[in-house]
């Protein structure tokens, strides 16, 4: 596979290996990346001389950064969502192929992880964490929606973790995602090759996985995870700013500034991603991916959306206008819409067999 195109797949022995290597951009995806994952993940599960794959990244501090920002604002520019809605079903479809991979599927994470990042390293049979991981689902942050399976997983995450993370984009490190089962090991950096050799080894990975795997310690949330299930099993987005507020106990200053950060995103994507975790729980992966991508069609011809990616990439990180600019202008009836009624395009789903 051409270096160009931000990727590489070379077969060592009996493991796959999959390289990030789009340094300057912070291995941001592209349509044609998602294409050419699925493409090699699709060649190498009937392949009986594969072992199992291995993902990772060149950069010394980001896995992924998620989807590339600068390529959909070009298109949001030019008024191509075409081209945004084929990135989006790329997306999407890779992740289904990924969850029916059935081969040990081994991303190798030491750096950031966001958005679309996690999208193709979550799904599969195990997430190795480093000690320098950081996972994050920064959407509403753009104007758009926790996406790439965040509908499923994220809604699964107990004590209303996955709403707070939703709403806030916050990044957590490995402790924290080992403790939510976000990752399935926690293992130094240093003892990555070990994996690799295994794969190529055709050596059984779970042993060897166990026998690397490193306590990572209670993690930032636990102390926090009263408050956070507390307040964010409320029944609306302003609900939960109102009491984080209001609070004034040992973790009002958490509480505040919290609701600082939330009140910073999309009032339209907070309150989409509200209705995302209510339903999800409901919905099967495949089901979830749909559903991301019916909502998708509509969000990337909103205001919000243009303007959330533009902020981000051509204002470099200044604060959105967003339209409009408060939850007390957003439509309910307008987002429940949004889920209930069918979009022009929706997402077709392969029936993968496992291993085929």
């Amino acid at each position: 596979m051409s270096e160009a195109l931000g990727i590489t797949f070379e077969e060592n022995e009996r493991a796959g290996i999959i390289t990030l290597d789009r340094p300057d951009r912070l291995n941001a995806l592209t349509k044609e990346m998602f294409e050419a994952l699925s493409a090699q993940y699709s060649a190498w599960s009937p392949a009986a001389h594969i072992y199992g794959v291995v993902m990772q990244s060149t950069h010394p501090k980001v896995f992924c950064s998620g989807g590339d920002l600068k390529v959909l604002q070009k298109w949001g520019e030019q008024g191509a969502l075409d081209e945004i809605r084929d990135f989006y079903r790329a997306a999407y479809q890779h992740v289904w192929r990924l969850e029916k991979f059935f081969r040990p599927n081994l991303p190798l994470i030491d750096g950031l992880c966001l958005g679309g990042g996690v999208g193709i390293s979550l799904f599969g049979t195990h997430c190795i964490a480093g000690e320098n991981y950081g996972l994050a689902m920064p959407q509403v942050g753009i104007g758009f929606l926790p996406d790439a399976g965040g509908t499923f997983f994220l809604s699964r995450l107990p004590h209303h973790m996955g709403l707070y993370l939703a709403l806030t984009g916050k990044i957590i490190g490995r402790a924290d995602a080992y403790r939510l089962k976000l990752v399935s090991h926690c293992i130094p950096a240093a003892h990555f090759h070990v994996i690799v050799d295994a794969a190529r080894d055709n050596h059984p990975i779970d042993k060897l996985l166990d026998g690397l795997h490193r306590d990572p310690g209670e993690g930032q949330l636990a102390r926090l995870t009263p408050i956070i299930n507390r307040i964010f099993g409320a029944d609306s987005v302003e609900e939960i700013l109102d009491l984080l507020d209001a609070e004034d106990g040992p973790q009002a200053e958490f509480a505040h500034a919290t609701a600082a950060e939330i009140r910073k995103k999309s009032p339209t994507s907070l309150k989409i991603a509200f209705q995302q975790m209510r339903r999800g729980k409901d919905l099967d992966l495949a089901d979830a991916l749909r559903l991301e991508y019916r909502l998708t069609q509509k969000v990337i011809a909103s205001p919000d959306y243009r303007e959330g990616v533009d902020a981000r990439i051509v204002g470099k990180g200044r604060d959105a206008a967003w339209q409009p600019d408060s939850l007390s202008k957003v439509d309910d009836e307008a987002i429940n819409r949004l889920f209930d009624e069918p979009a022009d395009h929706e997402l077709y789903l392969e029936d993968l067999t496992p291993g085929l």
